[in-house]
């Protein structure tokens, strides 16, 4: 089923790619701007930047000592089609991606993770943190001319002490987020434009795949070519995941229907929830370098640590 929301507020403009954000208690939203290099914070009408990050920050979400941690990608090329901004190939000057945690009073950045297993990390895109203050996060890879970096889903602590490969050898993995019970971490796939679902096991692992391949579940696949983005998990356990090429929000149930709401811009990236009844949407639409608000039909499910 499709719809359309016709209905929003446009927060902030001039944004160089957002993505990530954080709705805050003061009526401010803290967010990245992938091609800016930047973490920022908007107002309606006001913009500041909290820390020049460098690289490609990916994803952003406060942990349990109020501080931003963020996946880094490392940075992308960029390049304009029909008047839209659109990230491709690894930037000139990449050399890996990272996990980062920045002080949001000083705006000091400390690189946490680089590498996993003895092997770098390519593009870490997205994370969120479980009850007991750790991260799961993504790795999309990272894309080449002629070549591509796999990514997977990954486990860390954030005092730097632990990071642990879940499941690797993915199409690019995106958006994460946990199920209501913390009993499953969900991931979108970009360019398969699949869901995922990876059963939790125990700290840092997920049930294998009988093949022996990448592990997890498909939970849902488009029936048009579209590619998935970040996504943010529903009170009721459904999954909404940004939608690009037929840019919107794709609603998808546990056990795997799905609709779909679209925006004007055909890359959404990201969607937050916030307000008292977790159903103020705030959603990228990062090809016209927007961040808007909707009120959404269901509440978002409160993130741990979050500060609203």
């Amino acid at each position: 089923m499709l719809a359309s929301m016709s209905e929003f507020e446009v927060i902030a403009t001039g944004l160089q790619f957002p993505e990530g954000p954080i709705v805050m208690p003061d009526g401010s939203v803290i967010l990245v701007e992938i091609q800016r290099k930047t973490l920022t914070r908007v107002w309606k009408g006001r913009q500041e930047v909290i820390a020049n990050v460098g690289g490609g920050p990916n994803g952003a979400a406060i942990g349990p000592d109020g501080a931003c941690y963020i996946t880094n990608n490392g940075g992308f090329e960029y390049h304009q089609v029909r008047g839209l901004n659109i990230p491709g190939n690894a930037a000139a000057d990449y050399t890996t991606g990272r996990i980062e945690r920045v002080d949001l009073n000083t705006g000091k950045v400390e690189r946490l993770y680089e590498k996993v297993e003895g092997g770098k990390l390519s593009g870490p895109n997205d994370l969120v943190f479980d009850k007991a203050g750790n991260i799961w996060f993504t790795d999309l890879g990272k894309n080449y001319p002629r070549s591509q970096d796999r990514g997977g889903l990954y486990y860390c602590k954030p005092d730097g002490s632990l990071i642990k490969e879940a499941s690797y050898g993915h199409v690019g993995l995106n958006g994460v987020g946990l199920s209501p019970d913390e009993k499953i971490v969900y991931a979108a796939e970009t360019e398969t434009g699949k869901l995922w679902a990876f059963d939790i096991t125990g700290e840092g692992e997920v049930a294998r795949s009988p093949l022996g391949g990448p592990a997890g579940r498909c939970v849902a696949v488009q029936p048009m070519h579209v590619f998935f983005d970040s996504l943010a998990v529903q009170a009721n356990g459904d999954v909404c995941v940004a939608t690009i090429l037929n840019g919107g929000i794709t609603t998808i149930t546990p056990t795997g229907a799905s609709t779909h709401t679209a925006f004007p811009d055909p890359l959404v990236t990201n969607i937050a929830f916030g307000g008292a009844d977790m159903r103020d949407a705030y959603i990228t639409l990062s090809g016209t370098s927007q961040l808007i608000k909707t009120r959404w039909p269901e509440p978002g499910l409160k993130l741990n640590f979050a500060p609203y």
